[in-house]
């Protein structure tokens, strides 16, 4: 049973290696050697898929760190200064990059970087600040912040690679609880409404295909067929139609709409959850508890609301 398997144990099923976290058995990788360039091949990939997926304008090189540092210490207007701190927090990223990846090119002309190197403790002070000022950064979507990503570079630099590939296994198990959490709502509240009959095997693709693009790394052969399968449900899903009898109200129509709308949000949170590959807790509970609000009055939805 699922509760008596050990964490982290990894097992092959249907031909792919596995691991094994809180309920999910999540596609395993070979993590690389614990070194300096596989370090820094770590942190480029993280940083880029942290300014993927956070507001736009926080990309600021590291040259500029001074600056920016000036911009958000002297700002005094609250909303401008939280803006200007989530551009900080960039910008010392950005500089720690830059300093890991000089350090990189100096071993690999042979000179030996010891772990008391001072430019690698400045490099851990930049990540550390940064992800402190990442609590000023929302997501894309503006909902809320998503600082688990912010960490995930100071975490590459101070663990070893092995111990930080675990620690994104138990994460990816929890973006994928809340995933199933999120669908799982989906289908309660539109079970049994006539006018969404149909909509609930959406859903479970969507479910399944989310939590496949959670887990696949872009260097996997797979990475096509697991992509494409994750847009076209979600366009699924979101461009889903009710179906309305030509008797409905107008009462009817504004619930077939809004219920269409919710489809389409959720689709959108789900789909921003999956591409992070971490929990959105509080966009999660916000949900949720809509799709509650809106099961309520569904309940006495006009009989004019059926299957053409």
């Amino acid at each position: 049973m699922d509760s008596e398997t050990p964490l982290g144990k990894k097992q092959v099923i249907d031909g792919r290696l596995r691991v094994y976290y809180y309920g999910y058995w999540i596609r395993a990788y070979e993590a690389p050697a614990d070194t300096l360039l596989a370090k820094k091949q770590l942190i480029h990939a993280l940083t880029r898929r942290l300014f993927n997926h956070v507001e736009h304008g926080l990309n600021i090189p590291g040259e500029r760190l001074d600056e920016a540092r000036h911009a958000f210490e002297t700002e005094t207007i609250p909303e401008r200064r939280r803006v200007k701190g989530a551009m900080l927090a960039g910008a010392l990223f950005n500089r720690a990059t830059d300093i890991f990846t000089k350090l990189v090119e100096i071993q690999a002309l042979g000179v030996e970087i010891h772990a008391d190197n001072a430019l690698l403790r400045e490099c851990g002070d930049y990540f550390q600040e940064a992800l402190e000022l990442g609590k000023m950064v929302l997501h894309r979507s503006g909902e809320e912040g998503i600082d688990e990503l912010w960490g995930e570079p100071l975490k590459a630099f101070m663990f070893p690679v092995e111990s930080f590939y675990e620690s994104r296994y138990v994460k990816i198990s929890q973006t994928m609880r809340e995933i199933d959490e999120i669908c799982d709502t989906l289908c309660a509240t539109f079970t049994g409404v006539p006018a969404f009959a149909g909509v609930e095997q959406s859903i479970v693709e969507l479910s399944v295909a989310a939590k496949l693009k959670s887990e696949i790394l872009r260097t996997d052969s797979d990475i096509f067929d697991a992509w494409a399968s994750f847009v076209v449900a979600t366009e699924k899903l979101a461009a889903f139609e009710p179906f309305l009898g030509s008797d409905a109200t107008q009462e009817d129509r504004q619930r077939a709409w809004d219920g269409t709308r919710l489809l389409a949000n959720g689709s959108a949170l789900i789909s921003d959850i999956a591409r992070a590959r971490v929990p959105m807790p509080k966009s999660a509970r916000e949900f949720i508890e809509r799709c509650r609000a809106y099961r309520v009055p569904s309940q006495g939805l006009s009989k004019t609301l059926s299957v053409a």
